[in-house]
């Protein structure tokens, strides 16, 4: 099956535990902090793996975790570093956080490995805190946690040329005809359910052919399968308008390339795209059905010399060398699609906020919650009144007390900071 978006969750690692230790050593009596720092956690890694062709594995899994640091210990040991986690994805595949914001990630080359989510730094041990004031200190530092993010990942096949055009205009007909893809064949629309990809090679050269699923009238507003696929256009270099050009069932093979190209158009607005100003030529295909001589003829006068139109027999194989070499005349002239420089890409927070606190009033009681009390909180060994006078020296320079103030504390009213209870002091 071919699967060209999914919805993943991933988290990096947190950050170890700093270490509360003291040397202990026969004859030393009062030896020194020697607690070591957290391991840092492990980061979600993206890999652009050229095997892969769609994103049908990940919906079989969702779900992501890159390894926590652990603990520092004794001695200024540091703890072990978490282990990153590796999630391989097609190339062409673009990376967005699920509000559909800036792109996070465009993976474009092959093994190259993209940082999206990064782990958390590990906590100071005690041995950090040490000074010439503060010789023992009793407390340490957690390591930073981090939180799960959505990804949304959206395929894009990169291929040099595309084939776009109405159903049963005969576009699968063409890729099976010039390269040794085998896409299904029927005489009914929407028979291609998912892109197909063939290597040409002809005339000493070669380039890569994507076979797009017939559009409709609508497409760039989700009819047909148009909305889903057209998404694939835009990593291509150059667009073959596949044009039924028999007249077949009453249609007007004019109409219909107008048709296609307002939906390009409408595409390429929607999705501030240049897709409409790729370069294309047309493919006159059934050129050896009747009336397809007069079609072809009222089709070139209205596009005029602007754009070159081959008439081709796909089924019988009649003038694809044309076509293939003004493909190749063409192609080393365009330039390679371009992906998101690294300044249009946006970066996702994978740290659980450290700071953030806010100030709630209950039954006479003020409670100072949020992650940024509860990392402080972590870090304080209530029982070491060195410890404490550097918890309230943190509440200070964090701007609790101020806000405590501003919402109406007084001297001696109960304060909570989660769940450790105070008497305020102003």
């Amino acid at each position: 099956m071919f699967v060209d978006q999914v919805t993943i969750k991933a988290r990096a690692g947190a950050g170890g535990n700093g270490c509360v230790s003291f040397h202990r050593e026969k004859f030393i009596l009062n030896g020194g902090p020697d607690g070591g720092d957290g391991g840092d956690g492990g980061s979600v890694i993206l890999v652009g793996d050229p095997q892969m062709r769609t994103l049908m594995d990940f919906r079989y899994r969702s779900k992501y975790e890159a390894g926590s640091g652990t603990d520092g210990s004794s001695s200024n040991r540091k703890g072990k570093r978490g282990e990153d986690i590796i999630v391989r994805v097609p190339l062409g595949t673009l990376v967005r956080s699920t509000d559909e914001g800036a792109p996070l990630a465009d993976i474009l080359e092959a093994d190259k490995p993209i940082v999206i989510l990064g782990g958390g730094r590990g906590g100071w041990g005690n041995a950090r805190f040490s000074t010439s004031t503060r010789q023992a200190p009793n407390f340490a530092k957690p390591g930073e946690s981090t939180v799960w993010a959505e990804l949304k990942l959206e395929l894009k096949l990169i291929a040099d040329v595309g084939l776009i055009g109405f159903p049963n205009a005969g576009k699968s007909t063409l890729l099976s005809a010039v390269s040794a893809a085998k896409p299904k064949i029927a005489n009914y629309p929407f028979t291609t359910l998912s892109p197909n990809i063939g290597m040409v090679r002809f005339g000493g050269g070669d380039f890569v052919l994507a076979d797009l699923p017939g559009l409709i009238e609508g497409a760039s507003e989700g009819a047909g399968l148009g909305h889903a696929f057209l998404r694939h256009a835009e990593r291509t270099r150059l667009l073959v308008h596949v044009v039924d050009i028999s007249g077949e069932e009453g249609r007007d093979p004019t109409e219909d390339y107008n048709v296609i190209r307002h939906e390009l158009e409408q595409f390429s607005k929607s999705r501030s795209s240049d897709l409409l100003a790729r370069a294309q030529i047309v493919a006159a295909n059934k050129i050896d059905m009747p009336d397809a001589a007069e079609n072809l003829a009222k089709l070139r006068q209205a596009l005029g010399d602007g754009i070159s139109v081959f008439p081709i027999s796909a089924m019988n194989h009649a003038g694809l060398d044309a076509l293939l070499y003004e493909i190749l005349r063409v192609l080393p002239t365009l330039p390679q699609p371009a992906g998101y420089a690294a300044d249009g890409l946006s970066s996702l927070e994978s740290i659980a906020p450290a700071t953030g606190f806010s100030i709630e009033r209950e039954n006479g009681a003020f409670f100072a919650i949020g992650p940024g009390m509860r990392r402080l909180v972590d870090s304080v060994n209530f029982s070491d009144q060195e410890s404490i006078s550097w918890f309230h020296r943190s509440l200070q320079k964090l701007g609790v007390i101020e806000a405590l103030r501003n919402a109406g504390a007084k001297q001696g009213d109960t304060v909570f900071v989660e769940e450790q209870e105070f008497d305020f002091v102003d």
